[in-house]
């Protein structure tokens, strides 16, 4: 895969993805006074008769799509990440228990979002909507990525939540190679055999320039793209483990019960190797631009290198 290029932010892609889909006539997408920052605002203008806006009133708008989806519709939901927390009751009960298939979009989310603040960075809703059973979680990476595993979502039953970022982020895919992504599987962007680095969202651009680092210094390291963190590709990391025997997780959200956690929990029953977690510590974020909130609070392909070198010594210790 070419080295990482120029695109828009995963929000961008989450938007086009919506148009691609929109002459399905089962399709109806619900927004919750943010259309126009969650980019749904693109299908609300050219499909106006599939567009439902219903205020400030997240928790509303997950029993609306419930409604909805039992009718036969599929509805696509988003607003910020943060609030569709407000409504995690309303998730759990009246979407994830009755198995129903709506498909919620949380923009925002992260330290990435910047000067927002900490009331409005997320860094535990991939941890949150894991412990739902039935329900699948994903955090794509780029514009491009967004907008294919937005499309794949309409033939993809049951509850699922997709986070995607505010800011533009380095384009990981093209149009080619963005067409062999598969909501559950891991996509290896880079081989390695000494270590293997498994990131999401806006750390997947992160890792690959920390695997070029580590190979100016003679060091091999695989990168994966785990855009799906449940169900969390386990088939992927076992082969991970004979291939490179250590790892590095990368994320833009809380190291407890995101990506790092799972890979843990998987790791924990089974084979087992070293692992080093790129993450938010147990603090909450701050006011700032997006690079400085990234590099104060660790998530940089630096710190990735840092714990890329420390797996190592750990595998051979």
């Amino acid at each position: 895969m070419s080295a990482p290029s120029k695109g828009g932010a995963s929000r961008d892609g989450y938007g086009d993805g919506l148009l691609r889909i929109a002459e399905d006539p089962r399709v109806v997408v619900i927004e919750a006074d943010l259309g126009k920052s969650t980019k749904s605002c693109h299908f609300r203008t050219k499909y106006p008769s599939k567009s439902f806006s219903l205020g400030i009133a997240e928790q509303n708008m997950m029993l609306v799509s419930a409604g909805m989806a039992s009718s036969g519709k599929v509805p696509f939901a988003s607003t910020f990440a943060i609030f569709t927390e407000r409504a995690f009751e309303q998730v759990r009960n009246g979407i994830a228990r009755p198995e129903l298939t709506v498909h919620i979009c949380g923009s925002h989310g992260g330290i990435h979002t910047g000067t927002d603040g900490s009331s409005a960075q997320s860094i535990e809703d991939l941890a949150i909507y894991r412990t739902i059973p039935g329900m699948t979680v994903m955090h794509p990476c780029d514009d491009l990525s967004a907008e294919e595993l937005t499309v794949q979502l309409l033939d993809h039953v049951g509850p699922t939540y997709m986070r995607t970022a505010r800011n533009k982020t380095l384009r990981v895919y093209d149009r080619e190679s963005v067409g062999d992504l598969s909501i559950g599987r891991g996509s290896v962007i880079r081989g390695g055999t000494d270590v293997c680095i498994i990131a999401c969202g806006v750390m997947v651009s992160q890792a690959l320039i920390a695997a070029n680092v580590l190979a100016d210094d003679g060091i091999h390291a695989a990168v994966v793209d785990m855009h799906t963190l449940k169900p969390l590709d386990r088939d992927l990391i076992d082969s991970m483990i004979a291939s490179c025997g250590c790892f590095v997780t990368a994320e833009d959200h809380s190291v407890i019960g995101g990506l790092g956690g799972a890979v843990a929990e998987h790791l924990s029953t089974g084979i087992t190797a070293p692992l080093e977690m790129v993450g938010v510590s147990d603090i909450f974020g701050q006011s700032g631009a997006s690079s400085e909130l990234m590099s104060s609070m660790g998530l940089t392909s630096e710190e990735i290198v840092h714990s890329a070198i420390k797996a190592i010594g750990r595998k051979s210790g």
